[in-house]
């Protein structure tokens, strides 16, 4: 009996001694996942807030986005260059070109961009071609080396320096193509028809000077002409002070120059659409949720004239946003061509101290609901001529065409007041 006794005691002690050590090894086990590396710690930063924000979870269950997390986070990853590399593995499967990681370099300039007035490259606006899956030229900025040699929006970049664009992916290539002023890059870039050329184009500080006015004068009109080259933070307040000084200057109506204009901040848009519109909605976003949310302007307007938007193949994403706004609502008449079709929000994180990610937060429709991602706006009347070489000069032939249409529909306006003021002096 206590030799029976004796051994089961001994059995329960080496089962609970058993227990100990499971349980201990794997609380150890716990600690050093838990105690990730700095790199590892800046990978799980970065998964976490795609998985937060991303527009579209459903892709997650695809591309089975938590086992992608873990296998990720098994590689040996010791410095940050590791890291980055590692998360730009990680977003490929998501097959979205707009959700990247920004290295401290690229993501300094974004914000540059964004807030500022001036940038160092070769002047490209680029984005991924959804057909071909090759990056392409959105639209040149206005003076740029890019434009002085003759690229232009639809053309696709094949090499930077050697190296195939479709191996560097969208991010990297747009982050060769920055730089120092006065360093150089070799581009090679194909048409649309597909001819290959070879540059080399000299980076340099770009004055993006996001905003542009004149007044246009005939023997009858005064015409007001803003060009909106991207939407900085600053812009909201230029574009106001421009309009106020065109109506200074006693214009009757504003040609609202689009082209080329690739986006930038879409709170920016957003807001320029509001001051041009009394009381309607602007844009819908759709979420992750699915949740579609009308933003509507307010009752101020800063002009309320008739309006001509002249827009082209490099009208993108915030541009296009305000493009359709003043359609839908038929505040303006839309003059050129088939506008690039970006229709997807991202959101600008903070990961570390000096990088950050992009992250495609959400989708956007016009007010009638059209999606605009990868079809575009059809302006109300189509424009075949040769687009201008220089924007708002007299050479430009676009412009010319919006100033006649503008001169035409004020010469309507004026018709019914000579009918007003005739019944008026009948009466009298």
């Amino acid at each position: 009996m206590n030799s029976s006794f004796n051994k089961l005691l001994t059995f329960k002690t080496i089962i609970s001694a058993l227990m100990i050590i499971v349980f201990s090894t794997n609380f150890l086990l716990i600690e050093k996942v838990d105690a990730l590396s700095d790199s590892k710690q800046l990978v799980l930063d970065a998964w976490t807030l795609v998985n937060e924000g991303f527009y579209d979870p459903e892709k997650f269950d695809e591309i089975q986005w938590k086992r992608i997390r873990q296998k990720t986070l098994q590689k040996q990853i010791e410095t940050t260059e590791e890291a980055y590399s590692a998360i730009e593995d990680m977003l490929r499967p998501l097959e979205d070109p707009y959700t990247r990681i920004l290295r401290p370099k690229d993501y300094e300039l974004l914000k540059s961009s964004n807030f500022g007035s001036e940038i160092n490259g070769v002047g490209l606006q680029l984005g991924e071609d959804d057909n071909k899956k090759k990056v392409k030229v959105v639209s040149t900025i206005g003076g740029s080396p890019a434009e002085e040699a003759g690229i232009v929006s639809g053309d696709f970049i094949e090499k930077v320096n050697g190296v195939s664009a479709e191996e560097l992916g969208l991010a990297n290539t747009a982050s060769k193509l920055r730089g120092e002023s006065g360093t150089k890059v070799l581009v090679e870039i194909s048409t649309e028809s597909g001819e290959i050329r070879e540059m080399d184009l000299e980076r340099r500080s770009v004055d993006l000077r996001p905003v542009r006015t004149k007044r246009l004068r005939d023997d009858s009109h005064t015409i007001g002409y803003l060009r909106i080259t991207q939407f900085s933070e600053s812009v909201p307040k230029r574009v106001e002070e421009a309009i106020q000084e065109l109506k200074e200057k006693e214009v009757e109506g504003l040609i609202l120059d689009l082209r080329n204009n690739s986006g930038g901040l879409v709170s920016s848009g957003i807001a320029v659409a509001d001051s041009l519109l009394s009381e309607k909605p602007v844009v819908e976003t759709k979420n992750r949720n699915g949740i579609k949310d009308a933003i509507i302007s307010q009752k101020e307007t800063s002009f309320d004239g008739p309006m001509v938007t002249l827009v082209n193949k490099g009208t993108a994403s915030a541009s296009e946003i305000l493009a359709g706004s003043l359609q839908d609502n038929d505040r303006s008449i839309l003059m050129g061509e088939q506008t690039y079709g970006k229709g997807l929000i991202q959101s600008l994180k903070s990961l570390g101290e000096d990088s950050g990610i992009a992250i495609t937060v959400a989708s956007y429709l016009t007010p009638k609901g059209q999606n605009i991602q990868g079809q575009g706006m059809t302006p109300d009347k189509l424009l075949d001529l040769p687009d201008a070489s220089e924007y708002g000069s007299t050479d430009d032939k676009w412009l010319k065409n919006a100033e006649l249409f503008l001169e035409s529909l004020l010469e309507k306006e004026k018709v019914p007041n000579q009918n007003s003021e005739s019944s008026n002096e009948n009466l009298s």
